[in-house]
């Protein structure tokens, strides 16, 4: 696998310093981040789900937490009550810390876990502030064409 040096781009990019660190993230990926393993959809326009495959733990043993662009998903499994000794193990039970880097005003708004399957919705929520307004041209010069000389003409007769 290549691997490209991108700090040269730091000394000459001003705001830009998020996509560059993601840059940088995306060569230090962990072996570990594909446990467990996962699905990213785009269900809607602004909508998104993760789901995650985290079979043999509950909801109480599932912690997700979102600080800013960051969502962060860990599991720590409860420690076995009794004493059961397995002759094989094929569902790990290991803990678990994913992290997901999210867009700017990308929120979690819900969490299921169902069957196996932990299901985490996603709602990009753009502040009316930030959006694209239509801005109308208006001016207090009055032009005269065909379709409003009627109406100077009333003007005129009533001035007069």
């Amino acid at each position: 696998m290549r691997t490209y040096d991108v700090s040269p781009l730091f000394r000459s990019s001003i705001g830009f310093d998020r996509l560059l660190e993601l840059l940088n993230q995306a060569d230090r990926v962990e072996t570990s981040a594909a446990w467990p393993p996962y699905n990213i959809e785009r269900v809607a326009e602004d909508q998104y789900r993760i789901t995650m495959a985290v079979a043999g733990f509950t909801a109480d043993e599932i912690d997700l937490t979102q600080q800013d662009t960051t969502l962060l998903v860990s599991g720590q499994k409860a420690a076995p009550e009794g004493g059961t000794h397995f002759l094989y193990r094929g569902i790990a039970a290991r803990s678990f810390r994913q992290t997901f880097n999210l867009a700017e005003h990308v929120k979690v708004v819900g969490a299921s876990l169902e069957n196996g399957l932990l299901t985490v919705a996603l709602r990009r929520e753009v502040p009316e502030a930030l959006k694209p307004r239509r801005i109308a041209i208006g001016g207090t010069t009055s032009v005269s064409s065909q379709d409003n000389e009627p109406a100077q003409i009333a003007r005129e007769a009533q001035a007069a």
